[in-house]
């Protein structure tokens, strides 16, 4: 392992163990070391980089020659034989010009990008804090998304830092101080004007289930997305926010008024997660870690928006597309090993 992969390495693992940053098996980093791009493992978690090894390297000099006929859909090419396969956001990172690229979905900047016409705001903070940007649409990960920025990157060749609509953002650096310092600006940049209050809705100990087969979800504050009105109506009418959401949560919130009602339904498939209004939010024991985490990510972003903010989910079509991709099968499959 060479002295920079080291390095990244850990700076993958601190950025992975926030959760403000990262969650579960979320986000992608890649660097460029002469003619090979070093990138994440699909499925894998960032927080453990610096105990495994989680990067897989690919030929970078067919991925730029098939970008240069604008083939997004080019399948990165390993070098030697590995057991992972590597990020379905290869493509994304070869595009890139920097050395280092780093994709999160930072709480702070996606509370923003999750919100009915952020565009123009968006670029209004960015110039505000000298922020060299483009801004992308949602598109579905992969080749589509990869033309997007393309495109972006046509428009602003320099761009340190992509918006993604729905989704996260892309950094690029040439070591790691630039992807450290972008990072606290960005994170500056898009603070909530009043950072949620870290109170208890609900102690998650003194909930009770009705059933043997739910238990409370051992998060205090999250527990608000049962009993925090403004919350509650959000499970409704803007539940798939972004990709990971779709992937692992679902397309629809189990949403009952009662236990009562909740156990009056002819359900085929029980759900391995519920909201109870008033009640509490409920688990099954097959609610891993990776799906704990995208539903700790869901109520730090929306818990960040005003209740009067419209925000813009994605639409039926996007979540089936996400839904039935088998790129998006494997992954979630290797992130609950």
């Amino acid at each position: 392992m060479t002295n920079l992969q080291q390095s990244i390495s850990q700076m993958c693992a601190d950025l992975g163990k926030d959760p403000l940053l990262v969650q579960g098996a979320g986000g992608n980093v890649s660097w460029k070391e002469d003619q090979t791009l070093w990138i994440k493992g699909s499925g894998t978690w960032l927080a453990n980089a610096a105990k495994e090894d989680i990067f897989v390297p690919v030929n970078l000099t067919l991925l730029q020659e098939a970008l240069s006929h604008q083939l997004f859909d080019t399948k990165p090419q390993l070098i030697g034989e590995h057991l992972l396969r590597p990020s379905i956001e290869t493509v994304l990172h070869a595009l890139m010009p920097h050395k280092i690229v780093v994709h999160l979905h930072a709480i702070n900047p996606l509370s923003h990008l999750v919100t009915k016409d952020c565009e123009s705001s968006i670029h209004q903070i960015c110039q505000k804090d000298s922020i060299n940007a483009a801004f992308v649409d949602y598109h579905k990960p992969g080749p589509e998304l990869a033309e997007a920025i393309y495109t972006a990157l046509q428009n602003n060749a320099v761009a340190d830092v992509i918006f993604l609509k729905n989704h996260g953002i892309v950094i690029g650096g040439e070591s790691i101080q630039d992807i450290h310092s972008l990072l606290q600006k960005m994170d500056t940049a898009f603070a909530p004007v009043e950072v949620p209050a870290k109170a208890s809705y609900a102690v998650a100990s003194s909930l009770h289930s009705h059933s043997k087969d739910y238990v409370p979800l051992n998060d205090d504050e999250v527990q608000g997305l049962a009993f925090n009105q403004s919350l509650f109506k959000r499970l409704h009418q803007d539940w798939v926010l972004f990709p990971d959401h779709a992937v692992f949560l679902g397309p629809k919130a189990n949403i009952h008024s009662s236990w009562e009602r909740f156990q009056s339904q002819d359900l085929k498939d029980a759900p391995d997660l519920i909201f109870i209004e008033n009640g509490g939010v409920f688990i099954r024991p097959e609610f891993n870690q990776a799906k704990i985490a995208q539903l700790r990510c869901y109520f730090d972003v929306i818990s960040r928006v005003s209740p009067d903010v419209r925000l813009e989910p994605l639409s039926e079509t996007d979540i089936h597309a996400l839904l039935n991709w088998d790129a998006e099968k494997l992954r979630q499959q290797m992130s609950q090993k």
